[in-house]
């Protein structure tokens, strides 16, 4: 799939990013928030539908899987569609979805909405990422790439927090109505904002996924993947981690939701900057100043201070890998940036359900004799899949350095 492009704009881009891709910041927004608001809402979730808290965690494991199969499936099947038309009829599916988790009668149906709602997920962030990054310069893609996802750190920093507060206070049910809501509006924007543009003619299908298969992408995925895992393995478990472990009421829970997202956003926006100037290095300072800083949440989430602190940091380089990150698979796959953006988004989502999986299943492995869960171990484990991205990235580095020398040394032959 080729991306899209638009000479004006993309001059445009040079100086300043376009209205168009503020337009998809909003979808960015409404999707982030359908896929962390159920974070702050697992026990009441769980209250209402009669299943224990780590059950009611599959609902996330559900939506990340759903966008992990349905992504790469989704780009193949609709390369030839018109770019607004195809984002335009993702809102559509994702209002549906959203109303239909409003209304679930049980859990089994709200697992259902919830899949069916993750359709939309990866292919809208695939195509957005590439239609972002080809209206500006080759040095601000990564830059571009983060402001269109920003609108996934913003959700954090307002609309998880006050659908979290919406639903402890009119039931979590009003949560997914606001979220629908918020997809309605961005369909209108979409529909304004995003231009019809010329399209390229497609390459074949089988041409892209060679494209996507290279070792090399794969490798970038595997990093992507482990940053995602150890994220979900703890943000999915929050609430009971802040109230049960640290202390916390849960009313105050959405104001640390804010904290975090804000450092999400602080994390995205500085990540994408770094990336345009030292790609590697970014990604792998954020590895590793996640496993320090989830080993020193392990020894202080008693301390409320402490706990706030790190948290604020941990969101920042939670998320400060993932636009350098993106943008190096889309550079990667010059045949098929679409799709492999769009599967950068699939596989990352698998991280997202084997982490909210792990997560679960850990406490209660390691469940007390009182048969409290053991909340306390997540910043451990978290921890360990920070670690084994540092690992995995300097491989990444290392293996271009040799392509690199063996490339100069054949021009010196």
């Amino acid at each position: 799939m080729q991306q899209a492009t638009e000479t004006p704009l993309a001059a445009q881009g040079k100086t300043r990013f376009p209205l168009s891709i503020y337009s998809l910041t909003a979808g960015a927004f409404a999707i982030g928030m359908t896929e962390f608001v159920i974070m702050g809402l697992l026990p009441e979730v769980a209250a209402d539908l009669g299943v224990t808290v780590p059950k009611a965690g599959h609902l996330i494991t559900g939506y990340a899987l759903g966008v992990g199969v349905g992504a790469p499936v989704l780009a193949l099947a609709t390369a030839r569609f018109p770019k607004k038309l195809l984002l335009v009829l993702l809102m559509v599916l994702f209002i549906i979805g959203n109303a239909a988790a409003a209304l679930a009668p049980t859990y089994g149906f709200l697992l259902a909405a919830r899949v069916f709602t993750s359709l939309a997920h990866g292919t809208f962030f695939g195509i957005g990422a590439v239609y972002a990054s080809s209206l500006v310069s080759e040095q601000r893609k990564a830059g571009a790439v983060a402001a269109m996802m920003a609108g996934l750190t913003i959700a954090n920093i307002l609309g998880v927090p006050f659908g979290t507060f919406i639903g402890q206070e009119l039931g979590w049910r009003m949560s997914f109505a606001a979220v629908a809501l918020m997809g309605v509006i961005t369909l209108v924007g979409l529909i304004i904002l995003i231009p019809s543009v010329q399209q390229k003619e497609e390459t074949s299908s089988a041409r892209q996924i060679r494209a996507v298969l290279q070792p090399k992408i794969g490798m970038a995925l595997l990093i992507g993947t482990m940053g995602c895992i150890s994220m979900f393995s703890l943000f999915s478990y929050i609430k009971p981690l802040l109230t049960e472990v640290t202390g916390f009421s849960a009313g105050s829970v959405p104001w640390v939701l804010v904290l975090i997202g804000c450092g999400v956003t602080v994390g995205n926006i500085l990540g994408g900057k770094l990336a345009d100037r030292a790609l590697m290095p970014t990604v792998i300072g954020s590895f590793v100043l996640q496993a320090l800083l989830l080993l020193t949440l392990g020894l202080a989430d008693e301390s409320a201070v402490l706990t706030l602190i790190i948290l604020f940091l941990w969101g920042a380089t939670a998320f400060s890998p993932m636009p350098g990150l993106q943008v190096r698979i889309m550079t990667l796959a010059k045949d098929a940036p679409a799709l492999a953006s769009t599967s950068n988004h699939a596989v990352l989502n698998f991280g997202n359900a084997f982490g909210a999986f792990f997560g679960g299943w850990i406490v209660v492995f390691f469940q007390f004799s009182s048969g409290d869960y053991a909340y306390n171990v997540l910043p451990w484990t978290a921890a360990a899949f920070s670690a084994l991205g540092v690992v995995f990235s300097f491989v990444m580095l290392f293996w271009d350095r040799s392509e690199k020398a063996s490339a100069n040394e054949e021009k010196a032959a």
